[in-house]
């Protein structure tokens, strides 16, 4: 079992940054996948960014590609998303998810382990 724990979530105005954190409990979540989902109101969750275990393997949504960075500290059991240049489109619930398996996903249903998710909003 892994639980998921997102922080770092607010108010930034449109250019600004914000630094996304998802601490991680379960001895498994260092040989896990992790990616993070966002959804804004009215709108399906959609990927954002994906890791592999090691970090070694890296995928962006095409929105966000040269913007956001998503890393990982196994020895802290936690995944970053950081956000920069932000825009009023990116303003949504970023849900952190985690997989049961090393090799990076990128659609939800490859994910076991959800997050609460934390509030991004984005004013211009």
């Amino acid at each position: 079992q892994v639980q998921l724990v997102e922080s770092g979530g607010g108010l930034v105005q449109a250019g600004g940054s914000l630094r996304l954190s998802c601490a991680a409990s379960g001895r498994t979540f260092s040989s896990s996948a992790a990616g993070w989902f966002r959804q804004a109101p009215g709108k399906e969750r959609e990927f954002v960014a994906a890791i592999n275990w090691s970090g070694g393997s890296i995928y962006y949504a095409d929105s966000v590609k040269g913007r956001f960075t998503i890393s990982r500290d196994n020895a802290k059991n936690t995944v970053y998303l950081q956000m920069n240049s932000l825009k009023p489109e990116d303003t949504a619930v970023y849900y952190c998810a985690a997989r049961d398996h090393a090799r990076t996903g990128l659609t939800r249903m490859e994910y076991k382990y959800w997050g609460q998710g934390t509030q991004v909003t984005v004013s211009s």
